[in-house]
């Protein structure tokens, strides 16, 4: 008898065995370490101090299959703490590893910190970038690439070959520079122009062969304009939106936002010389412009010739293309199930939050708003707080669910939402600019957007079919922009501006996704190695 029971035990163990490696082996783990450094960069023929990862600028490439693990070993060599965040993963169940100071403590200098992540149920294009001191003004952002699992049909033939394209304005100023004078009370100055992939004019080459189609992952880090990417004499062929895949539009141009990422597919189809890879910031003055190069392999030709133009201030060209941007629905996505098959139009929303900005002068200084409320940083994080129970870090519901239209004042703003709540969010912009709205943890769906104020009756012309899922969505001047998004992602998530100034003065908050029930099929528990800072200094995480 207790040698039948030792078998059955044997027998246990090793199933459970077994399903960890089964586990383990469906979902691989990547491994990486970066090491955080000051460095010389001359982005713009001018010296100043970057911020390098393991000496680069823009720091390596990510890249990742649906559902791997990635552990990322971070060594910070700076003077001061350092912390970076990952644009458009959605960290399931895990926002403690979402690298924003409400959730994550900065990594001390001459410590290290090892993120956990995983890349679960997505695909796309994305980018990292460090999250407080305005670092990203110095550097230390990349590409990250989530390829479709191997079996899952893909609505694109394999490319020759995938660029990550990175691109945004840059200032000349060191970035202590430009945070004193934010902090002082003064907004940025007009970038100094802009780049790609780290470099100037002509700067940064990518090489074809021709007739072959390549594709280009582009992304908008910059600090404070928008952007329109084109290619001397070539159409691009949008595929794919921050993880949707998208109706396989042909665009001569394409705008991209704040934070926005796009893929489209290029072939090299002219006669073979070299092209320009033109990039211009949108509704700013001056309009800003720089180039890359597009070089075919049997090209004896250099670029020549005046530089396409494209776009400038025209807000119904850009609110047009925006529009024309769909889902495609006979397309799988990251599992094999057709991503048309969730009908987000049919499923009733249980509350509407509007979210209107502001940039209110407070205490004598510039400040930006949400909700008249202009978020202040507490000395503790927001989600370490919620976790030890720590009273006085930040009052739910400190922030209100629709415009106040009051005298704006200074708060750690929090609102409260429930798990598995389905809602909509109305962002409503008054001012004379193009706002850009990031929300950490999830994709939603861009559902509507149109000039005016918005109404109930704005509903009339939502799309309620194949609007793109995405994480970063545009408001154009004086305009709202509508999304639905089903709260599925417990924890506490960044709701922020992706105009860096904006963010890093106000404009953002962070959404509580709550629910009572401690299983870790709804969130997974503290890391054993979170770092504890502030006021949960000296507590404990956990034993295993």
């Amino acid at each position: 008898m207790a040698m039948r029971k030792s078998r059955v035990l044997c027998f246990l163990i090793f199933m459970v065995l077994l399903a960890v490696v089964k586990v383990n082996a469906e979902n691989p783990y990547r491994f990486f370490t970066w090491k955080i450094t000051y460095g010389d960069i001359y982005p713009l023929g001018v010296k100043q101090q970057g911020i390098l990862i393991n000496g680069q600028f823009p720091g390596p490439q990510i890249d990742a299959v649906t559902n791997d693990n990635l552990i990322i070993n971070v060594y910070n060599y700076l003077k001061e703490p350092f912390l970076i965040s990952w644009n458009g993963l959605q960290q399931r169940r895990n926002s403690w590893q979402d690298g924003v100071y409400g959730t994550t403590c900065a990594i001390p200098p001459l410590r290290n910190f090892t993120y956990v992540l995983q890349a679960k149920d997505q695909i796309g294009s994305y980018f990292y970038f460090p999250s407080t001191a305005f670092h990203k003004a110095a550097g230390a952002f990349g590409g990250i690439r989530i390829w479709s699992r191997p079996g899952i049909p893909v609505p694109f033939a394999p490319p020759a070959g995938d660029f990550t394209v990175l691109a945004g304005d840059w200032f000349k100023t060191n970035h202590y520079i430009l945070r004193q004078g934010l902090e002082s009370g003064r907004n940025l100055p007009t970038p100094d122009g802009l780049l790609i992939n780290g470099r100037g004019w002509n700067g940064y080459t990518f090489n074809v062969d021709q007739g072959k189609t390549y594709r280009f992952r582009i992304s908008n880090v910059g600090l404070s304009a928008s952007i329109n990417f084109r290619i001397q004499g070539h159409l691009m062929k949008l595929v794919e939106v921050e993880g949707s895949h998208t109706l396989q539009n042909t665009y001569s141009s394409l705008d991209i936002h704040l934070g926005q990422s796009y893929s489209v597919l290029v072939t090299a189809d002219q006669p073979p010389k070299d092209y320009y890879v033109v990039v211009s910031s949108r509704f700013t003055s001056p309009i800003l412009t720089t180039t890359a190069v597009l070089h075919y392999s049997n090209s004896w030709e250099k670029v020549s010739g005046p530089v396409p133009g494209g776009p400038t201030t025209e807000i119904s060209w850009s609110l047009q293309q925006a529009r024309s941007i769909r889902w495609n629905l006979t397309a799988s996505g990251p599992r094999p199930n057709p991503q048309g098959s969730y009908h987000y139009g049919l499923i009733k929303t249980s509350r509407t939050i509007i979210l209107a900005n502001s940039a209110p002068i407070i205490n004598g200084k510039q400040r930006f708003a949400v909700n008249s409320v202009s978020f202040v940083q507490a000395d503790t994080p927001l989600k370490l707080a919620d976790f030890f129970k720590i009273a006085g870090v930040f009052n739910l519901n400190s922030i209100p669910t629709t415009p106040t239209w009051g005298n704006a004042y200074l708060q750690t703003s929090v609102m409260d939402s429930n798990f598995r709540e389905y809602i909509e969010i109305v962002f409503q912009n008054w001012e004379d600019t193009v706002q850009s709205w990031h929300i950490n943890g999830y994709s939603f769906f861009v559902v509507g957007m149109d000039g005016g104020q918005w109404t109930p009756a704005s509903r009339d012309r939502y799309n309620l079919r194949d609007t793109v899922a995405r994480c970063t969505t545009q408001v154009y001047p004086k305009s709202w922009t509508a999304i639905y998004m089903a709260l599925d992602n417990v924890g506490i998530w960044n709701v922020r501006s992706e105009s860096w100034a904006r963010q890093y003065l106000g404009q953002q908050f962070y959404l509580r996704v709550y629910t009572s029930s401690t299983s870790l099929r709804d969130e997974l528990p503290i890391p054993r190695n979170a770092l504890l800072c502030g006021r949960a200094s000296g507590r404990h995480t956990r034993p295993l």
